[in-house]
């Protein structure tokens, strides 16, 4: 009787959603940490939001990675809720508060210093995650083999 292993949620489309992810992590992390070492006290709020961007793309990047796993699909649908709530959210007050928003975060004018990207990713990592969802069996037997 031969056992073979399930199949990787991380083939295709799966694998450039979290690597598109990842790239965000890494730019997020890098313009949050430039933008408080240098010019902090200039606009403390953009770019604290900044720093909570990229924690939620790293945050969303792992989780995307380990969802088969007990926990991490429901981690990853917290912090991509969050992600387009956050992108929404600053996105309009960017807009109509202009003064609120002085020097610009990853999440501003809805992404547009990232081709828009912060504003669509959300969107399609909530349809991945909608149509991947693994099964309790699945959940199981990565748990059992961890």
């Amino acid at each position: 009787m031969s056992t073979s292993a399930p199949p990787s949620r991380m083939t295709g489309i799966g694998r450039v959603l979290v690597i598109v992810y990842a790239v965000m992590a890494l730019a997020a992390t890098g313009r949050s940490f430039v933008q408080i070492v240098r010019r902090f006290d200039e606009a403390p709020l953009a770019y604290s939001l900044s720093a909570v961007a990229a924690v939620v793309y790293i945050l969303a990047t792992l989780a995307l990675v380990l969802a088969k796993r007990r926990g991490w699909y429901a981690v990853a649908w917290i912090a991509i809720v969050f992600e387009l709530t956050g992108v929404i959210v600053v996105g309009a007050l960017s807009l109509l508060v202009p003064d609120l928003f002085q020097h610009e975060t990853v999440w501003s004018l809805f992404g547009r210093g990232y081709l828009f990207v912060p504003l669509v990713l959300p969107v399609f990592g909530l349809w991945w995650l909608r149509t991947h969802r693994p099964s309790r069996a699945e959940a199981s037997r990565v748990e059992v083999s961890a």
